[in-house]
């Protein structure tokens, strides 16, 4: 009889396998008298250097295979290997109480562990699983036992664990490895973002019946609706392999939209941009009919590194980056670090809420040494395409005419110096904070377009912690609230003949996109995969219709109110399968 279970879609797709149980070993380790504590120590210490090794190389393959952001959990991982509260600790009580090392590591670790599951915070808790992961590395070298190598599985199969740690999913074999489910986790985990990267079908947090799902047994895991099916019946497979056939047809079929502008059925064409992190994103931006890049996340340059990248690292990325998508827009943001973002050699003040504190253009005009370097780059490479820049986290006119200060000053400097510009570049700003959005109207005469990041102003005009599950119901991006916000930037920057886009993730949604259309939006920035569905999904709505129902929505008083208005008014304009 087939046994259903139902998880967390945390990267879509359909795969059919057998179940691989990839054995959580939780080794408690005995208490032990020794005689040579520094021998002990020395032997602790070796096996730390090994799990160092293991980990440098791990953290290589995975920079090659899924870009330096990705890999940058792995300079975590580097980080709590030579972190002295915790190494110095387990060599103090190695010393001090005469014990095995697999003791003392596994108390001492435990208690790290405990403590960050206990933070309300969910990036602390996070790291409760880096230590755990770290520490179980040195555990297995400690006792001689090797850790399972997931880059060498025998056969096709889908991977059933209690988690994944970054480790094991950087490893992953994807000749063999078909998708994964687990028993905790969310779409937010590292495990999660790491799936989504390397686009393999996920679900987690199943919960404990997992463990119930036999070993070797035919596996559905329909990762876009959170389903797994065990040993299903012959009936159930056909549907889903012809479910799956289906899905690689639609995809097949969008591709065809490809080099095709975004019209709406009435004919008015608007901008469907990709998001990227890493310049190897660029090319998946291209391969799905990106018609320019609408946020560079240069963050990422920063990233997985153990120093500041220099003007000439950053000149060559963004030059890279505007010959490859030249003569289309880039959208180059400027370095945005802070809140859930961090840059530990730094060595950045803790903050009480970093969300609401230095980050992003904020550091920047504090460190203007660091923002200045980037600036020159950013100017070096303007000839090389189409370059806008454009400015995070403003919440007052000062931030932004200081920044539009010191981008004139670098400017003047390499025109003094000789340094071939582009003539004109158009300059921008993020708006994520309530503040400016309700001001929108004063920072339009300075600005040449707004970038609405939805991400961040959900978060802050609901007052509600994206990544805090007790708060999650308040994040709502079709409250009346915020599409009043977003109406008000558009109507401001059109009064000015600016333009505006959005870049946060609800540009590509499709129970926004209508909205968003009839509002008036002129770019909509997203991540590559969403592009042609939506371009197909505008292809089919009429913007001074959707304008119309728009105005009606604004009238509405909860969430729940304008989804099913929305909903009741695609399925009345056409039929297609949303």
């Amino acid at each position: 009889m087939t046994q259903s279970l139902k998880g967390i879609a945390a990267s879509p797709g359909i795969a059919i396998a057998r179940a691989f149980h990839l054995a959580s070993e939780h080794y408690t380790p005995t208490k032990q008298a020794i005689q040579d504590s520094p021998q002990e120590i020395n032997r602790f210490r070796q096996a730390v250097a090994v799990a160092r090794d293991e980990v440098e190389a791990i953290r290589a393959s995975a920079e090659e295979r899924l870009g330096a952001n990705k890999a940058e959990i792995f300079e975590g991982h580097l980080m709590i290997l030579e972190d002295p509260d915790l190494i110095e600790a387990i060599e103090m009580k190695i010393d001090d109480e005469a014990i095995n090392a697999e003791f003392a590591l596994h108390d001492v670790s435990q208690s790290f562990i405990g403590l960050l599951q206990s933070m309300t915070d969910e990036l602390l808790r996070g790291r409760a699983i880096d230590i755990e992961d770290v520490s179980g590395r040195i555990m297995s070298h400690l006792r001689g036992v090797p850790h399972l190598d997931l880059a060498n599985l025998p056969a096709e199969c889908i991977i059933v664990a209690r988690d994944l740690t970054p480790s094991d999913t950087a490893q992953l074999n994807l000749e063999v490895v078909r998708g994964f489910i687990t028993e905790v986790g969310s779409r937010t985990s590292h495990s999660a973002i790491m799936a989504r990267s390397l686009e393999i079908p996920a679900i987690v947090g199943i919960g404990p019946s997992i463990h119930g799902l036999p070993e070797h047994a035919v596996v559905v895991m329909d990762a876009s609706q959170g389903i797994v099916l065990v040993n299903p019946t012959e009936e159930e497979l056909a549907a889903y392999r012809d479910k799956k056939q289906k899905d690689d047809l639609r995809r097949a079929e969008l591709s065809k939209l490809k080099d095709q502008p975004t019209l709406s059925k009435d004919g008015k064409q608007v901008e469907l941009a990709a998001n990227i992190g890493k310049l190897e994103d660029i090319q998946r931006a291209i391969d799905n009919g990106a018609e320019g890049i609408g946020l560079f996340r240069t963050e990422f340059l920063y990233m997985g590194r153990s120093s500041l990248p220099t003007e000439e690292e950053q000149f060559t990325s963004y030059k890279y980056a505007l010959e490859k998508m030249n003569p289309k827009p880039v959208v180059i943001r400027t370095l945005d670090i802070g809140g859930d973002k961090e840059l530990p050699y730094m060595e950045l003040p803790a903050e009480t809420n970093p969300f609401l504190g230095q980050r992003a253009l904020r550091l920047c005009l504090d460190r203007q040494d660091l923002f200045r370097t980037q600036l020159r780059a950013l100017l070096r490479a303007s000839r090389y395409g189409n370059l806008k820049i454009m400015f995070p986290m403003i919440a007052v006119l000062e931030e932004l005419l200081e920044a539009k200060k010191l981008l004139e000053e670098e400017r003047q400097k390499l025109i003094a110096e000789g340094v071939q510009l582009a003539e004109h570049i158009e300059i921008g700003m993020m708006v994520e904070v309530p503040a400016a959005a309700v001001a929108a109207d004063l920072f339009a005469p300075e600005v040449d377009f707004f970038s609405i990041g939805t991400n961040d102003l959900i978060q802050y005009t609901m007052a509600a912690d994206r990544m805090n599950e007790t708060v999650s119901y308040l994040y709502q991006p079709w409250h009346p609230s915020l599409l009043r916000l977003i109406r008000f930037v558009i109507q401001a920057a059109e009064k000015e003949g600016k333009w505006v886009g959005m870049c946060g993730e609800m540009a590509g949604d499709v129970t926004a996109i209508p909205l968003l259309l009839g509002l008036g939006l002129h770019e909509f920035s997203m991540s590559a995969g969403s592009i042609l569905q939506a371009r197909e999904l505008i292809g089919q709505l009429d913007k001074t219709e959707w304008a119309g129902c728009a105005n009606q929505a604004l009238t509405m008083r909860s969430t729940q109110e304008i989804t099913q208005f929305v909903e009741h008014k695609r399925k009345q304009a056409f039929a297609i399968l949303w």
